[in-house]
């Protein structure tokens, strides 16, 4: 986590000892884009490829995990809560899903996820597939990070 995305967790918390789980990260794809849809309360949802959990060995989300949204230049913009995790293969996410991550309509949703997917895959010598199993969350805005 970088200097100013720990300032504002630190400042969030008013000097309370917390041992919540935190991670500061960007979405994939446009990330300025996507982190004011969170902060607009329009994107409440977000998907990752669970090959990629497995392939860097690293633990699954939990309801317990904060993230701090990061803007295309890594400054934090907002705080947010995950809410659920499940595991769902990429063509049986819902539509209303689908609308939750903010892409507008599950015809958008699909395009820009299986164009995502399909370039990370190949970039690691793996092929994409209809049902590749996605780690869908959801997530509540706990604060905007304001100026």
């Amino acid at each position: 986590m970088n200097q100013e995305a720990q300032m504002y967790w630190d400042k969030y918390w008013k000097g309370q000892k917390t041992t919540k789980s935190v991670n500061a990260w960007k979405f994939g794809g446009d990330s300025e884009y996507l982190a004011q849809l969170v902060v607009d309360g329009i994107k409440t949802a977000t998907c990752s490829g669970h090959i990629f959990y497995e392939l860097k060995n690293e633990p699954l989300p939990t309801t317990e995990n904060y993230g701090i949204v990061l803007d295309s230049e890594d400054k934090p913009m907002a705080i947010i809560k995950t809410t659920e995790v499940t595991l769902t293969p990429m063509n049986e996410v819902t539509e209303e899903f689908a609308v939750a991550e903010g892409d507008g309509t599950y015809q958008n949703w699909w395009k820009i996820h299986e164009e995502f997917f399909r370039d990370k895959l190949n970039a690691i010598g793996l092929e994409f597939s209809e049902d590749i199993l996605l780690v869908c969350e959801r997530f509540e805005v706990i604060d905007i990070k304001v100026g």
